[in-house]
């Protein structure tokens, strides 16, 4: 039998492979495609139902801090309803401060004529809305549990993808958004930039004595930052925070060999108890940390959005803001294909939305582990000008408001599909 051929097939049920399959499927009233476009996603998961949340359930401990930005787009994609219904943290206020020395910075949301800096949300409920939306659409074929076994290269212009039940298909199009592991990236041929920071993270969810006053909290330690993000409970509650806590690796297993006592007293201790004494930790878990970077994003036929194509340390909260808009991108730049009656899997369609990520994306990685080396480093006199400059920055209101618009991406050069009104969505 003749494989199915679609459009675009997105393998990665993420949020960003689930954001991109609504982005291209979700606007037909405003996108110059002759017809909708048939789209497959490919999971290896079936997708959970959205979870009942109520004074019982415990947070997951995998959080991402969504910028304005991303929310944007959540909301042009009809999807921020969904997730606002559940329970999120508002992120009103950012206060960072050294470790070693008196330098601190903070950013409020007011001061660049925002409510929020940012939104902290669980991934899973995250995910789930997107998947709600999907449904609720039924405009993309869903094809789980099953994994990627084979892909073939681009030939009339078509790629050919075999599944690991055996079954095949073919698409335009194929986009990997599986992950900093990515099969579609390695069945590519496509090799990526890694380093280790031989670090690990430890996320939990902690209870704390005062309140996180919607603020989100980082101090910079010399072996990496601890961040606090806050989270809202029921009733408001606001004694909930999400925390990360990089550590060298050496650290790392005495960290999580502690009981809940002598782990919040320790936590307690490298916050400089700004929150008061930790009185509960949930379980923990731990993930190496990575850079990875892909040495092309596109060949013909093919894309890489999200981790597959960049991994980024955690400590700007940046990476899966940098992979909803590489979806955002890709989108638009499909469009202004089909405006131009070319094929979505031409090779110079899929450059242009390498050349307007990939650069960007390398100078956030780079500032990122400048970040860290920085914050490393115990000589004296660099520690004299990095905590002096700090200082300087959160006297500088101009200037530290730049900054933070352009963190919370309310500047710089924004796809269309997250800027305010882009289009309705179907309800």
């Amino acid at each position: 039998m003749t494989p199915p051929l679609y459009d675009v097939v997105i393998v990665g049920g993420g949020m960003v492979g689930t954001a991109l399959a609504l982005a291209l499927s979700s606007q037909h009233d405003c996108q110059p495609f002759a017809r909708p476009l048939r789209i497959a996603l490919i999971e290896a998961k079936a997708p959970a139902a959205m979870p009942q949340i109520n004074s019982d359930t415990p947070f997951e401990p995998r959080v991402s801090a969504l910028t304005q930005a991303s929310r944007q787009l959540l909301s042009n994609l009809g999807v921020w309803p969904y997730v606002a219904r559940q329970r999120h943290g508002l992120m009103q206020k950012m206060v960072v401060w050294d470790a070693e020395g008196t330098g601190h910075i903070e950013f409020c949301g007011a001061d660049i004529g925002q409510s929020e800096l940012g939104f902290i949300v669980e991934n899973h409920l995250t995910v789930a809305a997107l998947f709600q939306r999907l449904q609720a659409l039924g405009t993309v074929e869903l094809i789980a549990p099953v994994r990627i076994a084979e892909l073939g290269e681009f030939d009339q212009g078509q790629r050919k993808v075999i599944l690991d039940d055996g079954s095949e298909l073919c698409a335009h199009l194929v986009v990997g958004a599986d992950g900093a592991q990515s099969r579609v990236r390695e069945l590519a041929g496509i090799t990526a930039q890694e380093k280790s920071y031989q670090q690990s993270a430890i996320v939990t969810t902690v209870k704390t004595e005062k309140p996180h006053q919607h603020t989100a909290w980082q101090r910079f330690l010399s072996t990496g930052p601890l961040a606090f993000l806050p989270l809202r409970g029921d009733g408001g509650d606001e004694h909930r925070c999400s925390i990360v806590w990089s550590l060298d690796d050496d650290e790392l297993e005495a960290k999580m060999a502690f009981d809940d006592n002598a782990f919040a007293q320790a936590l307690g201790c490298a916050f400089e108890y700004r929150l008061g004494n930790i009185t509960a930790v949930d379980k923990r878990f731990s993930f190496p940390l990575h850079q990875r970077h892909a040495e092309a994003y596109v060949q013909p036929g093919l894309a890489l959005v999200g981790d597959a194509a960049h991994t980024i340390h955690p400590l700007a909260g940046q990476g899966v803001n940098l992979g909803l808009m590489d979806a955002a991108v890709l989108t638009e730049e499909l469009m202004r294909a089909a405006k131009r009656q070319l094929e979505i899997g031409e090779l110079s369609v899929l450059q242009r939305y390498q050349r307007r990520r990939r650069g960007g994306n390398a100078l956030i990685m780079g500032a990122m582990s400048g970040f860290k080396r920085l914050f490393g480093e115990t000589a004296l006199p660099v520690r004299w000008l990095r905590n002096t400059g700090m200082n300087w920055l959160n006297k500088n209101a101009p200037i530290k408001n730049r900054v933070a618009a352009n963190a919370m991406g309310l500047t710089g050069d924004l796809p269309e599909l997250a800027k305010p009104n882009y289009f309705k969505p179907t309800p």
